[in-house]
């Protein structure tokens, strides 16, 4: 049985455990008749707790990311850019044709989880998805190698994400698609993202990359709900008005082609405070704080095996 198959098989088991000691007192003289047929070799491999079931799946799927071609992972990437815009799209047609209220805006903020469900349902490249998937492999076996192949998807999604964000700008600015009353919500959406200082672009930058780390890990365990989970979260970032660097790349991109922004203000207001800040989320705090809870859950696993 290959690595992979044998942890679908443990993620499979991790999650119905529970359901599982129902049936332990009339399993029990089945798996009891059939364990002298097993070797040592056939044991099935028991992973410590269902946590450690969902970092296994994660790992393996960040191993095949790292194994893919640059070029693979940047038309990925480009098209996930792309897709992301359709929460710019969504966003925007809502708050032109909705009042201006409050209730309107619990409403337009709905818009920002459509790019979402269709890069995560399209198995898209999203950069901030692989500051958890494509890290869990490194740090369980960090090696020159594995840092220089983390480097290498890192660089090569991020580009391509915002060259399909820009590509999305340039197309909606410049092909007849929208009435005047969208294309003025597009600038008012970017111009609330622009109020914000590079600090508060940052601090806010490293809630929406932990809220995405949370729901890449999520999505393992969730089954038919895994679109209510990505509503659930994404619209929570709209609501906050947390910063995430593809989405709004779109937003700041469309303000920099009407002339609202300069060059610096995108580089140096939006995109490198809101860059490190969804690293740092979704990197430095939830992905280091889930490796090391699964290396604990390891160790007291050895230990009462011992």
């Amino acid at each position: 049985m290959s690595e992979e198959e044998q942890a679908e098989d443990d993620f499979e088991g991790g999650l119905d455990a529970d359901s599982g000691d129902e049936q332990e007192g009339s399993d029990k003289s089945a798996d009891t008749k059939h364990s002298s047929h097993r070797t040592r070799n056939d044991k099935p491999h028991e992973l410590p707790s269902q946590a450690a079931a969902v970092h296994q799946r994660l790992r393996l799927d960040g191993q095949k990311e790292l194994a893919r071609g640059s070029m693979a992972l940047l038309l990925s990437a480009v098209a996930a850019g792309i897709s992301m815009s359709f929460s710019m799209v969504a966003r925007g047609i809502m708050h032109a044709k909705l009042p201006d209220s409050d209730v309107g805006f619990l409403v337009e903020c709905l818009g920002y989880t459509i790019g979402f469900i269709a890069v995560i349902l399209a198995r898209q490249q999203l950069f901030t998805e692989n500051t958890v998937t494509a890290v869990l492999p490194v740090m369980s076996q960090p090696t020159r190698k594995s840092l220089g192949s983390l480097g290498r998807l890192w660089s090569v999604v991020l580009f391509g994400n915002l060259a399909g964000a820009a590509i999305s700008a340039v197309t909606f600015l410049y092909m007849p698609m929208f009435d005047d009353a969208t294309h003025k919500a597009f600038i008012t959406l970017g111009e609330h993202i622009m109020e914000n200082s590079p600090y508060e672009m940052f601090a806010k930058a490293i809630l929406a990359g932990w809220m995405v780390a949370t729901l890449v890990w999520l999505i393992p365990a969730a089954g038919e709900a895994k679109v209510w989970i990505i509503i659930i979260i994404t619209y929570v970032m709209a609501i906050g008005g947390f910063t995430h660097i593809v989405v709004g790349a779109s937003e700041a991109v469309y303000l920099l082609l009407v002339g609202n922004i300069n060059w610096h203000e995108l580089l140096f207001q939006f995109g490198l405070p809101t860059l490190v800040g969804n690293v740092i989320g979704g990197t430095f705090i939830f992905a280091l704080i889930s490796h090391a809870q699964i290396r604990g859950d390891k160790d007291i696993s050895i230990k009462d095996q011992t």
